[in-house]
């Protein structure tokens, strides 16, 4: 019963890691449209946070060494509800940058922490990290396809749409609060957690995550403005980014299952990226924009729960876990955050979106080249004693 309630605990974290940025993402042609701005300063919308995921992440385990790590992640979610609650406040695009950075604080809080919080308490099943990775893609396809419907069924109201979702944030506040009654703690300053800045493979891990997230972030805020300017409809191009996540849905469930069967990571991690290959170069051909972006999620569905479970395969502790998780998510985040920002900066410049296309099919081909420099053994999955 103790470990169900633990892994609801966990899924209804994930849930709330990525509602504030597909929200937005989903309606990036209409607030670039009702706000009068650039798309370069809408790509910021989605820029901020993730920078913010990379820039604070390493400061996730020192609060989690000073608070406990079920406190700290209850911080983070108060973060997370509360920005995306006070995008009801007003329709600026102030308070929207001002909400990304302060929600982008509590994601990069939880990141690093959520992989601890597996280690810790199902150090044997590395593959629980499939209810993380799926969840997150609930919530992120829940906000992507609801999103624009609550705006046009309530008035064009901007800012209730985009603060809705801070709903599934009360809801885990309320488990989280019953879940950190139940915990005791005591500081532990003495022992000072340090980040693995030089292990080759913790690098490489980092590389991989930069790589992945800049390719996820860039996709995320972009499939429907690449839709809108191949002439699709409003409609349909949120359609193909609700798409683009639902596909990653089975996916992220199936993957972590099949490397704890085969103990390879390194074969699905290609094929994934293939994936995404494939998906790019048919963006640029005369075909149905559908198969590319399906082909894209498959990709991304697949990497995104790879690049979780690596730090926890190849670790063997909670506090091991959490500070290659956070390295990862540190640099990895940092340069996914650029991912956006370079698609829009490119588009303004070109006017089209072809050169984009061709600059991410360069990141995944530097993405695949780190994979197979990789050298990924199945170490000893052992931690603390399941609490």
């Amino acid at each position: 019963m103790k470990k169900t309630f633990y892994l609801f605990a966990l899924f209804i974290a994930a849930l709330n890691l990525r509602p504030m940025i597909t929200s937005v993402a989903s309606m990036m042609g209409m607030i670039q449209s009702e706000l009068g701005i650039s798309a370069l300063t809408a790509s910021l919308l989605t820029t901020l946070p993730v920078l913010c995921m990379g820039l604070f992440a390493p400061f996730a385990t020192t609060l989690s060494q000073r608070l406990g790590l079920e406190r700290t992640l209850f911080i983070s979610l108060l973060l997370i509800t509360m920005a995306t609650s006070m995008r009801g406040v007003d329709r600026s695009v102030t308070i929207l940058l001002v909400t990304a950075l302060a929600g982008g604080i509590g994601i990069s809080f939880a990141g690093p922490l959520l992989s601890s919080f597996i280690k810790k308490y199902f150090p044997a099943r590395p593959g629980i990290v499939s209810i993380y990775s799926v969840s997150m893609t609930i919530g992120a396809a829940l906000a992507s396809g609801l999103t624009i419907p609550i705006y046009t069924q309530n008035q064009h109201n901007l800012p209730f749409a985009l603060s809705c979702w801070a709903v599934l944030g009360f809801i885990a506040l309320i488990i989280w609060m019953v879940l950190i009654r139940k915990k005791q703690y005591s500081g532990n300053e003495s022992r000072r957690l340090r980040l693995p800045l030089g292990n080759k493979k913790a690098i490489q891990f980092t590389l991989f995550f930069g790589f992945m997230a800049s390719m996820f972030y860039a996709l995320t805020a972009w499939i429907s403005p690449i839709a809108l300017s191949f002439g699709y409809s409003p409609q349909y191009a949120a359609m193909l980014l609700t798409m683009f996540t639902l596909i990653q849905v089975p996916v992220a469930l199936l993957v972590p299952g099949i490397v704890n069967r085969s103990g390879n990571p390194k074969l699905l991690l290609v094929l994934c990226s293939v994936s995404e290959l494939i998906g790019l170069g048919l963006l640029l051909l005369p075909v149905p924009m559908l198969s590319a972006v399906l082909f894209l999620g498959v990709g991304a569905g697949g990497l995104f729960p790879l690049a979780l479970m690596l730090p926890i395969m190849e670790t063997r502790t909670a506090e091991e876990a959490g500070t290659w998780s956070a390295m990862s998510q540190m640099g990895g985040y940092i340069m996914g955050a650029f991912g956006p920002f370079f698609i829009g900066w490119i588009f303004d410049l070109s006017g089209h979106f072809n050169a984009s296309i061709i600059v991410m099919l360069v990141i995944v081909m530097l993405m695949i080249g780190v994979q197979l420099s990789m050298t990924l053994g199945k170490k000893a999955i052992e931690g603390p004693n399941e609490q």
